[in-house]
């Protein structure tokens, strides 16, 4: 998607707004804007935005998000108006990228569009759940609450998902440094082995010759094993990005072993936060259902909820619709029962949701510290191969040296 500028006219009021919007081209960009009921002025594409570098620096990060709808949130409940809200929250933006953000939404605020209808023009930035609860909260007139709720939830998501993968990063590194140790002593020590026997004229042994072998492919044909690696990394990284390599990989987290538990309360806990606040912000439990299952970014667990809502439309109870599925946890649905009889669903949702947000911090912990003497074992059988296959036959070469000069 690219940035454009624009000059646009509003076809009801007659007023000239300027802003950015995000589009495919300067075609589409024009659409968007009709649709809107704006009459097209000027559209260029936004200078600023291109290069690859340029990109990686204009992305918004999870942080500029939460400091955006804290910030936000603080000045609404003082009771600024908005349009003096986002000029603090503007002037107060260390991110360049969500500045420009705020900046265009000010400019669509003071052109009379409602603060949610400026947020959707950015899907990438303010998700479902973020529009849904801006939208309950002006229709209610508690935005100040809404964004509260939102600030919330998106500092507990961004806390667990900090914490995972800081317990997936550290034994990945671990496992990185010990394949470049055995890249290391096959490509430069193993050949090294190979010419102090053939010196000798003795035969080696089975397992330093498979090392051997293997040593000489790499050499000889490293240029091959790069382009089969090249090729199949890219293969992987365009399969992952289609329908089945989305469900492919949605799948795998919900079934690796020791993490898919782990995985489970993520999204469980995520389900049931998000479900809680669009509940207590008014929102219909139909658009509860969808919006929270496609907040779960999991597309298995997506599909679970569809079913969830499919029963719900026809009169079920949504407790009885939770249970029986395969990757909703038993908890989940017993507080929702709960919360149907004594007509606090979405506080009962919330407890649930922190009973797993409290359980995936103290797995996190326990995984922590079981991975460590995982990783010692498998770095102590690379290492005793290494030196069943390198040193030992060394030392029976000295060994056999030695006896002869005796």
């Amino acid at each position: 998607m690219k940035r454009f500028l624009y000059k646009a006219r509003d076809s009801k009021t007659g007023q000239m707004s300027k802003g950015v919007i995000q589009a495919e081209n300067e075609r589409t960009a024009g659409k968007l804007l009709i649709e809107q009921g704006m009459t097209p002025d000027r559209i260029e594409e936004d200078s600023s935005d291109m290069g690859l570098f340029q990109r990686f620096q204009n992305k918004i990060t999870m942080k500029d998000k939460i400091v955006f709808t804290r910030q936000f949130a603080t000045l609404i409940g003082a009771g600024l108006p908005l349009s003096n809200s986002l000029r603090t929250v503007i002037e107060q933006t260390e991110s360049k990228p969500m500045q420009k953000v705020v900046e265009s939404i000010l400019v669509d605020v003071e052109a009379g569009k409602t603060l949610t209808q400026a947020c959707e023009k950015y899907p990438e930035v303010f998700d479902k759940v973020y529009i849904a609860l801006l939208r309950a909260g002006e229709a209610s007139g508690s935005l100040d609450s809404s964004l509260k709720r939102l600030a919330a939830q998106q500092e507990k998501d961004h806390a667990m998902i900090t914490k995972i993968r800081g317990a997936l990063i550290y034994p990945a590194i671990i496992l990185i440094v010990i394949l470049l140790v055995l890249v290391f002593m096959i490509l430069l020590i193993v050949p090294q082995v190979q010419s102090l026997y053939k010196d000798l004229k003795k035969p080696l042994p089975w397992m330093t010759s498979v090392m051997v072998d293997f040593s000489n492919f790499l050499i000889a044909f490293w240029w091959l094993v790069t382009i089969v690696l090249g090729v199949a990394l890219y293969f992987i990284w365009q399969f992952r990005k289609t329908t089945v390599g989305i469900e492919w990989a949605a799948t795998i987290k919900l079934n690796v072993p020791i993490f898919k538990t782990m995985f489970w309360r993520l999204y469980n806990s995520r389900f049931a936060r998000t479900a809680a606040n669009l509940m207590s912000s008014g929102v219909s439990i139909q658009d509860t259902l969808s919006i929270s299952g496609e907040a779960m970014n999991n597309v298995v667990l997506e599909k679970e909820i569809v079913e969830v809502a499919e029963k719900v439309k026809q009169g079920k109870p949504l407790s009885s619709s939770l249970k029986g599925l395969d990757y909703i946890l038993p908890l989940l649905p017993q507080m929702a029962s709960i919360g149907e009889e004594s007509g606090k669903i979405d506080e009962m949702l919330g407890k649930a949701a922190q009973v797993y947000e409290d359980e995936l911090e103290e797995q996190i912990r326990t995984i922590s510290t079981m991975i460590e003497p995982v990783l010692m074992l498998v770095m102590a059988v690379m290492v005793g191969f290494i030196i069943m296959a390198v040193l030992f036959p060394i030392y029976a070469i000295v060994n056999d040296v030695q006896g002869s000069s005796l």
